[in-house]
């Protein structure tokens, strides 16, 4: 019996998207089993006795790049606002890994003149690893005009996720660039990749860090120069207010030691298996409708927010 057309284009279009279907595991196949087997990703032994910079290195994910960063031999500068913290973290640090630390005290989401008192710890030290962890989201999910004191939030979420980037990049690559030598990983988050309503500047910031990334790996790449930008999931941190690891929101460490895998592979990556199943699942979705796909993250995010709020009410 002959196909009408219209079940001709149903199965061109299913045809279509087996194949694409096909194609994205394979790929995601090679860049998280097969390249980090070859062994084709930075051995950051290589760096042993140089230094790493770590922003936000006190909790979550900076504490446990902190720890990866010494477990493989370098030295750590620790950058965050709490001094007891980052002196208890360093303190551990040196105990487990028998590497030297260095304590900054530094609130990101204060004026720019932080970045002297940065720039001044850091002269002498052979940096070779900067990762530019450190982050600040909403409080909860909230409607653009809807937060108390928005103005206010708004701005320390764009000093301490794009002025921090951006300035700690901006201090530690001439050095980097003069050596041919360097590793930055900037870490972003996976709502730069699709629409983040409730999340909205938030989400914009995120989206500045990937930019930048990129055209930083573009400019200084054949400068010896490995710029990479990490667009996570959710991980079980504070800030995530995920207390409980789960296969989709792994550990800070089961996730840095996931991640470390990509470098020199992956340019751009959530840096987590699970997470690029997620991330290509959720673009999958907007390429074949993108209304369906606002419709259905701007539900979840109204979700998250309607329980944020009556926790707020309720303690």
């Amino acid at each position: 019996m002959a196909l009408t057309i219209l079940e001709k284009v149903g199965i061109v279009f299913i045809l279509v998207v087996a194949v694409q279907l096909v194609r994205r595991l394979l790929q995601l196949f090679y860049d998280h089993v097969v390249a980090p087997a070859l062994r084709m990703n930075v051995d950051f032994t290589k760096f042993k006795g140089t230094w790493a910079v770590v922003t936000g290195a006190t909790d979550g994910l900076g504490k446990a790049y902190a720890e990866a960063m010494a477990r493989r031999g370098l030295d750590v500068v620790l950058i965050s606002r709490t001094k007891a913290k980052l002196d208890s973290v360093a303190a551990d640090i040196e105990a487990q890994f028998k590497v030297r630390t260095k304590v900054v005290v530094a609130d990101f989401t204060a004026g720019d003149e932080i970045y002297d008192t940065i720039e001044k710890e850091l002269t002498g030290l052979d940096v070779s690893v900067l990762i530019n962890n450190v982050g600040m989201s909403y409080p909860h999910p909230e409607y653009f005009l809807g937060l108390p004191d928005g103005s206010k939030v708004f701005q320390s979420i764009l000093r301490c996720n794009i002025h921090s980037v951006t300035n700690m990049s901006l201090l530690v690559m001439p050095r980097m660039v003069e050596r041919k030598r360097g590793v930055i990983v900037n870490v972003s988050s996976a709502t730069a990749l699709f629409p983040s309503p409730l999340l909205t500047v938030y989400g914009a910031t995120k989206s500045f860090v990937d930019k930048l990334s990129e055209d930083l790996q573009a400019e200084y790449g054949r400068q010896g120069l490995t710029v990479q930008c990490i667009l996570p999931g959710v991980v079980a941190t504070n800030m995530s207010k995920v207390r409980r690891a789960t296969w989709m929101a792994p550990s800070p460490d089961q996730f840095v030691e996931s991640a470390l895998k990509r470098v020199g592979i992956l340019q751009k990556t959530p840096g987590y298996y699970p997470h690029s199943l997620l991330v290509w699942s959720i673009q999958l979705m907007q390429s074949i409708s993108p209304s369906l796909c606002l419709y259905a993250i701007m539900q979840t995010m109204l979700n998250v927010r309607d329980r944020a709020r009556r926790r707020y009410t309720t303690s």
